[in-house]
């Protein structure tokens, strides 16, 4: 997985019933762009370090337009 500072991160729920997370990459470890990443999840804002696991996505920044 890639990601970089400014590029959103969903991750999809493995339980049904259970929403999706969506947060912002605001730091990234690696200069290529891997892992461990500091994430803003919304929609509280809190932030916390993020290991990508198997129901994630990454939406890259110049994708949104």
């Amino acid at each position: 997985m890639e990601a970089h500072i400014g590029d959103t991160i969903i991750v999809r729920s493995t339980h049904q019933g259970e929403p999706e997370r969506t947060g912002e990459v605001v730091e990234c470890s690696e200069p290529g762009g891997g892992p461990p990443y500091r994430v803003r999840w919304q929609p509280d804002g809190h932030t916390g370090l993020f290991y990508p696991a198997g129901t994630c996505t990454v939406v890259h920044a110049a994708a949104h337009g």
